[in-house]
């Protein structure tokens, strides 16, 4: 008898502008609960290393103009956190341009797009990649739930993709306005979970990161309690 064939699913990781003016505690504009949230796009990211998952990630890199504070281009700010950076990666600039290579996912394990607005579908390279990608699910993690990690949500659904949102590895400013686009999402198709139901539960509570007093205080109980389990 002929064993059956296992397919496994295809997956892709979307990382919405992980960057440390949006995550880290000096940013200009950084998220509430940036501990909880820094500590779970971590783990995502090693659960994707090791079940060798490819990511798709898109950077903020507006000009500094009109009231611009954050993520502007060329600052330290704008930068991705060091954690949310494969080895084998490719960047694009944010352009007009739609070239892509058709062989990209078998030489790199990232790509990088950055975008000059909240939208990445209203970037052409943007917009054909995320329109193209063919796989069978979408983990969306990132920042910032009612702007830029909505527009995503809902530009992959308008495109017929099955998304999974893990809520608690999304960042917001106004928890309310979040709430509101949260529903939305679901509302239009998305399924909202947290990290757990995707990489499992962990013992970390601190991404170890960020040199806040809070990140601190969380890192040094960490190794405590580490060190007396040991």
């Amino acid at each position: 008898m002929i064993r059956p064939i296992k397919l496994r699913r295809k997956r892709v990781l979307i990382d919405v502008d992980t960057q440390k003016d949006l995550l880290m505690a000096d940013g200009t504009a950084c998220i509430k609960n940036h501990r909880r949230i820094l500590m779970n796009i971590r783990r995502m990211y090693a659960w994707a290393r090791i079940k060798h998952i490819k990511v798709v990630s898109t950077v903020l890199c507006k000009p500094g103009r009109n009231g611009d504070n954050f993520c502007i281009t060329g600052t330290n700010g704008q930068k991705k956190v060091s954690y949310t950076l494969r080895n084998k990666r490719i960047s694009y600039q944010a352009d007009d341009s739609t070239d892509l290579s058709r062989d990209l996912f078998t030489r790199v394990d990232q790509i990088i797009l950055s975008k000059r607005c909240a939208n990445p579908f209203e970037e052409p390279r943007a917009e054909r990649l995320l329109s193209e990608l063919k796989a069978d699910e979408f983990i969306v993690i990132g920042a910032v739930a009612e702007t830029t990690v909505a527009a995503t949500v809902l530009g992959l659904l308008q495109r017929g993709k099955r998304v999974v949102v893990l809520t608690d590895a999304i960042g917001v400013f106004d928890r309310h306005s979040a709430d509101v686009a949260f529903r939305k999402m679901k509302a239009k198709g998305a399924i909202l979970v947290e990290t757990k139901d995707i990489a499992g539960s962990t013992h970390l509570h601190t991404a170890g990161i960020c040199d806040c007093k809070l990140c601190k205080t969380a890192e040094k109980e960490e190794k405590l309690q580490t060190q007396t389990i040991a």
